[in-house]
């Protein structure tokens, strides 16, 4: 006999939804694009901002960034120089 025969589904997925967590959707999920979006898009890949901090802060995931990118041919590689333009001195 398993444990799951005496438990009964209610009470099953309750004590699943306490163990399991799901991830919330972007602000911006599902949105278009706009012109402010795009311009910070270019801005903070030119900033050599890695691409899940971009994401984070337009309120997108990781792959609706890099396919915004590619789209408009943005690259997100990063160029040899330290993170956020940061120098050190």
């Amino acid at each position: 006999m398993f444990v799951y025969d005496t438990i009964n589904d209610q009470e099953l997925s309750a004590k699943m939804s306490k163990r399991c967590k799901v991830a919330k959707t972007p602000k911006n999920h599902g949105k278009d694009w706009l012109r402010g979006d795009l311009r910070e898009l270019r801005k903070l890949a030119k900033g050599n901002t890695p691409t899940g901090l971009i994401a984070h802060k337009l309120g997108r995931t990781k792959d609706a960034v890099r396919s915004k990118a590619s789209e408009k041919s943005i690259s997100l590689k990063p160029t040899n120089r330290s993170p956020y333009n940061r120098r050190k001195k």
